[in-house]
């Protein structure tokens, strides 16, 4: 199997990476910093994988994720699973106040994966077999004052890939939304780690499962399924009074 993986040096993508590189698939990775992603194809094909190729990738080059996955498609010959793990956890209060800052970050997070979805779903719809993972988050769930910009953008996300998964259905390609809960990254350094925080791995875990099991949406851990049946069902009158 072919994978491409987009934003491959993130904590996540790294993880599942692994775990595709041990069942001895071919990867095709995409990420912005090329001596960490030089770095970890070299521990991809100690661990297994059948080979493994490398492009650099810029999020904000919106204009250019069509010529960019014509290439990486000719290159890799076909794809057969696409994950997209890219993103940036933008500050709420900056964006407040900074109107750049604000279109930055639904770039980032919402626009480059419409982006690089729109030639990637019409690969996969030509070839009529495939899936397509795409990390989204439990922040676009519900709208809350703490991180409205980024649930926005990740609201966006899951729309989108709803939409795009009863397009594909008919041509027998998997479309999977992943929400994942608080997750122990780079990203999340700064943030005080509790009960409810997953690691990486079990992340990479879940979506490897999901995958093979032909799911639709997952939340990860599962248990946050839960967590956002209840944060949804509260009237927003009170959800607005409400410090999260």
């Amino acid at each position: 199997m072919k994978i491409l993986v987009i934003g491959a040096t993130s904590a996540i993508a790294t993880a599942c990476s692994r775990r595709f590189a041990a069942q001895g698939h071919a990867l095709y990775l995409l990420a912005r910093d090329t001596e960490r992603l030089d770095s970890l194809a070299q521990d991809l094909r100690v661990r297994g994988a059948a080979s493994v190729s490398c492009k650099a990738f810029d999020a904000r080059d919106i204009e250019g994720m069509d010529a960019l996955i014509t290439d990486v498609i000719a290159d890799a010959g076909r794809l057969d699973r696409v994950l997209i793990a890219h993103g940036t956890l933008c500050e709420q209060k900056d964006c407040e106040h900074s109107v750049s800052q604000s279109i930055d970050a639904l770039k980032v997070n919402l626009l480059s994966i419409v982006a690089l979805l729109t030639p990637l779903a019409n690969h996969f719809e030509a070839q009529r077999h495939g899936a397509i993972a795409v990390i989204s988050s439990v922040a676009g769930d519900r709208g809350r004052q703490s991180n409205y910009l980024y649930g926005t953008a990740k609201g966006g996300v899951s729309v989108f890939l709803q939409g795009l998964r009863n397009r594909l259905a008919r041509s027998g390609v998997q479309v999977l939304t992943v929400k994942p809960g608080f997750v122990d990254t780079p990203m999340t350094a700064g943030f005080t780690k509790g009960p409810l925080w997953a690691s990486p791995a079990k992340v990479a875990a879940d979506i490897d499962r999901a995958l093979h099991r032909q799911r639709n949406v997952i939340y990860t851990p599962g248990f946050w399924a839960l967590i956002m049946l209840v944060i949804k069902s509260i009237p927003e009158a009170v959800f607005k009074r409400l410090s999260l």
